[in-house]
């Protein structure tokens, strides 16, 4: 090895020494099972090691050719995602963007379709696909409402104008004939979806900006959220008010919904708190349900009617159950900024999230979700429910053996996998009781990483981990393969 050489090698030992020095001297044997994974491509020393390490996790996606500089990561949005909506098949997402695009992405793959739709001037703030799937609505702060041809990406006709400031929420009518819209010129107006034209007067009794707006199941009413702290239901074909408002909030309503069968409305606030309301009545119903520690900014129904979700500015987003009003597991976590938009795919699986931070979370509804674990039950079976260790979008880079990493204290838990392994802010992945399973550098987690209940990242290019062939806990030794010759 000549001097230039020996000078490269001892850079690169050195920066291997800066990146991985502290968790190294927490557990020596992460100097393998982590340091070298999250070794860059182009590291001499790596590069040298690796191939006697068989037994280690790989970046399946996302794997940083040289050491972290700056903290970068591909991105389909420029700018933070202030809507998503499901396709009514559930195959596609439609996403709004502070960078004046909408994107379709297939949700299966995290793909973007086609182009980005492109001629609003100003910030997209709410999108939503007609009940047929063929067109896509969209709101901007550049006071328009345009449509969309969702197969070809094409604008249908002309923006429709009337609103004299920022339209903050758009709704297609249940039988697609009609368009909702509220703004922050205090006023909701109806829209013919194939005319283009507003359908009557503007419905007016809002005394500040109107945040939220949506169609009852039925299509006979509307439901509107407003900075006025007060949420207010319509006749939607004689533009009436129905009975009083819906007071209760102390800040600015955010999001409104109506529950699956039309009995209850959902609100979310700027007071950190979600209620419920009788849409006969008005009258609130239970206590509101709190646990967010900043401004909820979105909230739906689950399409069965049994749960809620919503988004919040505490950068988590939450399941609630729609009787009890109780949490429902732990907070879903992985936005690294406020959470905008939150929606349930059409089957209730999965629910699609859009944050400050330009990404677009899927997530599992459902997991986690054991139900009545009981102890007769055998480890393989109960792991095999919660399939806890999961940070890639492919089933094939789960961890192997994971019951290796369990013991009987699993069996304590309620049900929920997401108390069993979590990712630290120190960038530890532990297991129960504590045990380190793999560590993570900065550069990786502090942006968009996988955790055990992300179900998808889009746009795709977020790291991701294949932990199939990794060896842990007490069988961590057999990381190292001896290649062929090797008498060491």
């Amino acid at each position: 090895m000549g001097y230039e050489e020996l000078l490269v090698f001892i850079k690169d030992g050195i920066k291997f020494v800066q990146n991985f020095a502290g968790i190294i001297d927490k557990s020596t044997p992460h100097l393998y099972l982590s340091a070298l994974p999250f070794s860059p491509s182009n590291s001499i020393l790596a590069r040298s090691l690796i191939e006697r390490f068989a037994g280690i996790a790989q970046v399946a996606v996302g794997k940083q050719d040289d050491w972290p500089r700056d903290q970068q990561v591909l991105q389909g949005h420029t700018y933070g995602v202030n809507s998503v909506a499901f396709s009514q098949d559930g195959r596609h997402v439609v996403t709004g963007s502070s960078d004046k695009t909408i994107q379709l992405w297939d949700a299966q793959t995290g793909g973007q379709v086609g182009n980005p739709l492109q001629g609003h001037t100003s910030s997209i703030s709410s999108v939503a696909f007609s009940p047929d799937g063929r067109h896509i609505v969209s709101g901007s702060w550049d006071k328009t409402i345009r449509l969309w041809d969702a197969q070809t990406g094409g604008q249908v006709g002309n923006p429709l104008q009337g609103h004299t400031s920022s339209v903050f929420s758009v709704a297609f009518s249940p039988d697609g004939r009609h368009i909702v819209s509220g703004s922050w010129d205090n006023t909701i107006r109806l829209w013919g979806a194939q005319t283009g034209g507003q359908v009557g007067n503007p419905l007016q009794a809002h005394t500040d900006s109107v945040n939220s707006v949506a169609f009852s199941p039925d299509g006979r009413h509307i439901v509107s959220g407003s900075w006025d702290m007060t949420i207010r239901l319509w006749d939607a074909q004689t533009g009436g008010q129905v009975g009083n408002p819906l007071q209760g909030h102390t800040d600015s309503v955010l999001s409104v919904a109506f529950s699956p069968d039309g009995r209850h409305i959902v609100s979310g606030s700027w007071d950190m708190t979600i209620r419920l309301w009788d849409a006969q009545t008005g009258g609130q119903v239970g206590n509101p349900l709190q646990g967010h520690t900043s401004s909820v900014n979105s909230v739906a129904f689950s399409p069965d009617g049994r749960h809620i979700v919503s988004g919040s500015s505490d950068k988590t987003i939450q399941l609630w159950d729609a009787q009890t009003g109780g949490q429902v597991g732990n907070p879903l976590q992985g936005h690294t900024s406020s959470v905008l938009s939150v929606a349930f795919s059409p089957d209730g699986r999965h629910i699609v999230s859009g944050s400050v931070d330009g990404t677009i979370r899927l997530w599992d509804a459902q997991s986690g979700q054991v139900g009545n674990a009981h102890k007769d039950q055998t480890t393989n079976s109960l792991l095999s429910t919660l399939s806890p260790i999961h940070l890639s979008s492919s089933a094939a880079h789960v961890l192997h053996d994971a019951q290796n990493l369990f013991d009987d204290d699993m069996f304590n838990v309620n049900g929920d996998c997401r108390d069993l392994v979590h990712l630290q802010n120190n960038g530890w992945i532990v297991g129960p009781n504590g045990k380190l399973l793999l560590w993570v550098p900065p550069s990786y987690y502090k942006l968009f990483f996988y955790t055990p209940w992300t179900h998808l990242v889009i746009p795709r290019g977020s790291p991701e981990l294949d932990l199939s062939k990794m060896a842990h806990g007490p069988a961590w030794y057999r990381c190292y393969t001896p290649v062929h010759g090797d008498t060491n």
